[in-house]
């Protein structure tokens, strides 16, 4: 019997609390708008200078893949002819150095794709930076008490009203006209892939009978 009257005054605490929690929501309305980040930085100056600095960015770290890839395939190939005649410890050299620069070039493909990552995130955070102050602004001034995000493939909006787009007016705030210029699709973090090694890599090796 006492468990069943503290479990009574537990439910009525809890829809007290429940109706008192309503009640406040009731006196504060909320207010919510969306914007597109995608499509607002597509938008922005910044866009085409980050997707150009990323673009000379990554040719060169595919450069220097190609490079390694380059070296290791002609001695790869140059195994591959004398390995016949070579003595056993010259071959076995060798061996230890072609998949020594096959390790590499894995290693260098690991690293080049963070460094990748690392390096949009910097490019493109003064621009959020830019963008997220905006957005505060334009929520401030408008009465919006949330804005959502309604990109990606799980966006945090999955409807709403068309007078809860507030994109327009943010790139107002910033000065652009929206829909001025063609838009492009906006940098992504991890956009650009880092190159890729080569299928074949692995290193053929002949053996004396």
């Amino acid at each position: 019997m006492i468990t069943m009257n503290k479990f009574r005054l537990a439910l009525l605490a809890a829809v007290f609390t429940l109706t008192t929690s309503s009640a406040a929501l009731a006196q504060a309305p909320l207010k919510i708008g969306y914007t597109s980040v995608e499509y607002v930085l597509s938008q922005m100056p910044e866009s085409k200078q980050i997707e150009s600095d990323l673009k000379a960015y990554s040719s060169q770290l595919e450069a220097q893949l190609k490079s390694k890839y380059s070296d290791y395939q002609a001695k790869a190939e140059a195994y591959q002819k004398g390995a016949g005649s070579m003595a056993e410890p010259v071959r076995a050299d060798k061996e230890k150095e072609l998949t020594g620069l096959q390790s590499s070039i894995q290693e260098f493909q690991r690293s080049a794709d963070q460094s990748l990552q690392q390096k949009q995130q910097t490019l493109l955070k003064p621009a959020l930076d830019k963008l997220q102050k905006t957005i505060d602004a334009v929520a401030d001034e408008n009465g919006y008490t949330y804005v959502l995000n309604s990109d990606g493939a799980s966006p945090v909006l999955l409807h709403g009203p068309k007078e809860g787009d507030i994109s327009d007016l943010v790139l107002k705030k910033m000065g652009i006209t929206p829909g001025a210029a063609p838009v492009a699709a906006a940098p992504k973090a991890a956009a650009t892939p880092a190159p890729a090694v080569p299928a074949s890599t692995k290193t053929k090796t002949k053996t004396k009978k």
